[in-house]
């Protein structure tokens, strides 16, 4: 059963925040430019929220906000959902299909140390069943 520590090993634990006080636009600029649909949103050093595609288009298209003049703490989601480094892939994909979530912060001891997507998940999974398949198929033809 793999871990979300494995799958950070794999995936790389780059973490990419966003201050409370920052603009949606510069926000939504450095998703863009990572290339991911979330932002962690930390004040000193310490978790506060997260601020997702999603969260935009929902809480700030849909109010007539713009990117502009709205700050990430206007429309970030504050009681934020993580999971820790132990914790199974299998585990981490029902809390987040429980939630309706689609990135997961990965938290130990206090620290942020990480973050997953239901993305990084199902390819994990995938892997996982490609290696099982490929042994069964060696074990088979001997």
């Amino acid at each position: 059963m793999t871990t979300i520590r494995q799958l950070l090993k794999t995936k790389g634990n780059d973490i990419w925040t966003v201050a409370p006080e920052s603009t949606v636009f510069d926000a939504l600029k450095l998703m863009a430019e990572k290339n991911v649909g979330a932002l962690l949103v930390t004040e000193n050093d310490a978790l506060v929220g997260i601020i997702s595609e999603r969260d935009y288009a929902r809480e700030g298209i849909l109010k007539g906000l713009t990117s502009e003049s709205t700050l990430v703490s206007d429309i970030m989601v504050t009681r934020v959902v993580f999971a820790n480094p132990e914790e199974s892939i299998e585990q981490c994909m029902a809390l987040m299909s429980s939630k309706h979530i689609r990135h997961l912060p990965v938290m130990e001891d206090g620290k942020l140390v990480g973050i997953v997507s239901i993305g990084d998940l199902v390819l994990s999974i995938i892997s996982d069943q490609k290696f099982m398949i490929d042994q069964l198929e060696k074990y088979i033809t001997g």
